[in-house]
């Protein structure tokens, strides 16, 4: 009988107990969060955590106590290189697992487990980022209204004189058509008075 045991076996021997739990390990350890059943999970975060927190001193004795563990040279590295120093000021609780409903087919419940310090996103205690709108402008003065109401009073002025120098363009187009006429009539009649005289001249020469 096991009364009293906490222990998981997940189903499984030893040898092939410490095996999935390495791999599992590693993967968590390179790709900072991994997707597995709930059991798996829990048996996982006791696994990786006394490896994360050996860690945190960087010797060779550790360094060969977490390769004993996790056989894989290069999960070690990454540990020892790029987690440390992140989980270096958090003491123990490096995992996060975060329930994800039940498994389509043996309804099995699954979970993500993932380290702490590499979620920017997920803040459990709340803390949200202020937004920065772009409508914040300028604050209103008492000199601005003032200058306001000036550019209102004024906009009849600007609108009465536009239409002023519209009309005097529209004039002067006017006017330019009529003076060319009142000088081509005015060619003409110097033209009939200079043949009217040059006949009277012709006639009062052939009565002489």
């Amino acid at each position: 009988m096991r009364h009293g045991k906490k222990f998981n076996h997940l189903s499984r021997k030893t040898a092939h107990r410490k095996s999935m739990l390495a791999n599992m390990a590693c993967s968590l350890i390179e790709h900072k969060r991994i997707n597995t059943t709930l059991a798996k999970a829990k048996a996982l975060r006791t696994f990786v955590e006394p490896l994360v927190t050996k860690s945190k001193t960087d010797t060779t004795h550790n360094r060969r106590i977490v390769f004993s563990k996790l056989r894989d040279k290069y999960a070690v590295a990454e540990l020892f290189r790029e987690v440390a120093p992140k989980v270096a000021s958090r003491p123990g609780g490096y995992t996060r697992i975060i329930k994800l409903g039940h498994r389509l087919g043996d309804a099995a419940e699954m979970a993500m487990i993932e380290l702490v310090d590499f979620n920017d996103i997920y803040s459990p205690k709340g803390k949200k980022k202020k937004k920065s709108t772009r409508r914040a402008g300028k604050k209103v003065t008492s000199d601005q209204p003032e200058t306001s109401e000036t550019n209102v009073e004024s906009s009849p002025k600007e609108d009465s004189k536009t239409k002023e120098d519209n009309n005097k363009v529209e004039n002067k187009t006017e006017a330019k058509p009529e003076t060319s006429e009142a000088k081509a009539d005015s060619n003409k009649t110097e033209a009939k008075d200079k043949s009217s005289e040059e006949n009277k001249q012709s006639k009062d020469d052939e009565k002489k």
